[in-house]
Formats: structure tokens, C-alpha cells, sequence
């Protein structure tokens, strides 16, 4: 397929190949898909862009059309999916030289991103609206994520199997493939490999929810989910409550807030939630975390004004 190209042929019918050969059945689907969406996007700015024709002043033209309507992450991301096909064509003798060698990356600046979530007592209120009755419901579902920010996909993918309800633990080792076709998926990194700590109170709910169900087989997932069906349902609970609306995603955000603000270090919370390092943990948080470093100037200045 790809020792067919000459380098008169398109970049984009070139990088289509590429993503067949290369990505198709290697990677997660969620990601193929962006390497779909890369594609999409060389046809509308290069569709007339043949191999030959890439060099590093058109690659250039070619990201800084792309950052036009992108952040500067998004578009480095663009520029590393672009990356792999380029180089295995220089390699291949269709492109004379590297085009992406030393490369500027610019974008759109980020908009300002301020997570929404629930404090501490809006956390309660809907957790006491819940109805946590014998049978496996969506509530129990919202009820879990709250106690243990874990994210949506993981959630759904969780079974009996899961809880080790004597040593207060819950295995986080697989996610639920909702956008697709069903069936469970590796987790989204490494990292998001883990066993999380669970209250005494969780324990018991769930061992008397679970005691009688399959297993293997994931306890929340019937039939097709939809994410706007669950979101729809906390909605609900927080309209009747009176307290701020949020989605599942800002229910995970309540998890680490009310954890950072009892004091929790980033670390610890950047464990539970399964994030990459504690940089993305401060990026998400960061807000949070400048009101506990105002709040700690404040009790450094109380403590030291009462020294004599």
C-alpha cells in the first residue's frame, strides 16, 4: 500500500494510508478518531499538497493555518500526529528532508477553563437526595463517583469483582467502551491503573448492592449508556436541591476539591484520580490550590502576629 506512493501522490491520500497501516486496530478508538479528525483537516487546508511538495517552509504554512482555530496544545498535538507519517516518508525517500524540523508551534490562547463543582455542603445535600434503595440505579452510580472521583468510563466498567470490601478497596483496571460498540477497554494510561481507598459506609452499601449480582459483569451497564443520560439525571437532583448544576466530569472535580480543601496533598489526590503526574493534577486545580496558598498566608501572618 504505502511502497506504492511516488512523491508526486498527495499528502493526504499518503497520510490516509498511513493511519490504516499504521494506527488501525494498534490504538484506542478515541484516539484513532483524532488521527481521523487530522485528516479532515489536511484535506480542507493541503488537499493539493503532494509528498514532494512538503518541505519545511509549506509544513509551517500548513501549522500556522491549523493554529488559525486552535489552541497551542491542540495544535501540537496536531503536529505529532502529522509527525510519525512525515518522518516514515523521509525515510522511505518521498520527502528529501525532514519538513517538521524545528517547527514553531503557535494556537489560539487557551480560554480561561474554571472547573465547575460542589462544595462540601451542596456535595451532602445531593448525596442525602439520592435514592440508594436495593436495586442497582443510576443514583448508586452518581453515589460512587462522588466517593471516589473516579471517571465515567471507569465507572461504568466497574464489577462486584472489583471491591475488595476487607481491606476497604476498589481495583480500577479497565474502562467501559460507552462511545462505541460496549465491552471493556485498557484504562486511559498507565496511571490510571490503581486501587482506590473507600469509607467504611461505601463498603457496606456496596457489599449489600453487589451480593447477588454476576461477578464479572459490570454492575451499572445493561444496555446501551449514554453519558447525556446520567448527566441529565444529576441535573435533576441539584435543580430539586437548589444547588449549583454540574455533570458527572464536575462531580469527579468535587471529589479532588473537597479532598484538596480537607487538606489532602496534590500528590495523594493526583494518585486517586489517576492523572499522569502532579502537573496535571495543579494545572486542573489551580485555582483551588492559589485559594489554599492565600488562606495559608493568612494563617502564617495570625501566627506569626502573635509571637511576642
Amino acid at each position: 500500500m504505502l511502497n506504492e506512493f511516488k512523491n508526486a501522490d498527495l499528502f493526504c491520500e499518503y497520510y490516509k494510508t498511513w493511519v490504516k497501516v499504521y494506527k488501525e486496530g494498534a490504538i484506542r478508538k478515541v484516539t484513532l478518531d483524532k488521527y481521523w479528525m487530522t485528516q479532515k483537516w489536511l484535506e480542507r487546508l493541503i488537499p493539493n499538497v503532494t509528498l514532494g511538495d512538503l518541505n519545511r517552509i509549506t509544513y509551517q504554512q500548513l501549522l500556522n493555518e491549523y493554529a488559525q482555530f486552535h489552541e497551542r496544545q491542540t495544535t501540537m498535538d496536531f503536529h505529532h500526529q502529522l509527525k510519525g507519517a512525515i518522518l516514515d516518508a523521509v525515510d522511505d525517500g518521498l520527502i528529501e528532508r525532514d519538513p517538521t524540523r524545528k517547527a514553531i508551534i503557535k494556537g489560539k490562547p487557551p480560554r480561561v477553563k474554571k472547573i465547575k463543582y460542589l462544595n462540601q455542603f451542596e456535595l451532602h445535600t445531593l448525596l442525602k437526595d439520592l435514592d440508594l434503595g436495593p436495586e442497582v440505579n443510576w443514583d448508586w452510580f452518581i453515589f460512587l463517583i462522588a466517593k471516589t472521583g473516579i471517571r465515567f468510563s471507569e465507572a461504568l466498567a466497574v464489577t462486584p469483582n472489583d471491591f475488595d470490601f476487607g481491606h476497604q478497596m476498589l481495583s480500577i483496571s479497565k474502562t467501559w467502551d460507552y462511545k462505541g460498540e460496549g465491552g471493556f477497554l485498557p484504562t486511559k494510561n498507565k496511571s490510571s491503573v490503581r486501587k482506590i481507598q473507600i469509607d467504611w459506609q461505601t463498603v457496606i452499601r456496596f457489599s449489600e448492592l453487589t451480593k447477588d449480582l454476576d461477578k464479572d459483569e459490570p454492575i451499572f451497564v445493561k444496555d446501551k449508556v449514554y453519558n447525556s443520560t446520567v448527566n441529565d439525571i444529576l441535573a435533576r437532583h441539584c435543580k430539586k436541591t437548589n444547588i449549583s448544576v454540574i455533570t458527572i466530569h464536575g462531580l469527579r472535580h468535587t471529589h479532588a476539591s473537597v479532598l484538596l480543601f480537607a487538606g489532602v496533598s496534590i500528590a495523594s489526590v493526583a494518585r486517586r484520580l489517576g492523572h499522569a503526574s502532579m502537573t496535571t493534577t495543579q494545572k486542573t486545580y489551580l485555582h483551588i490550590i492559589q485559594e489554599l496558598e492565600n488562606q495559608d498566608v493568612d494563617l502564617v501572618m495570625r501566627s506569626l502576629a502573635g509571637l511576642s
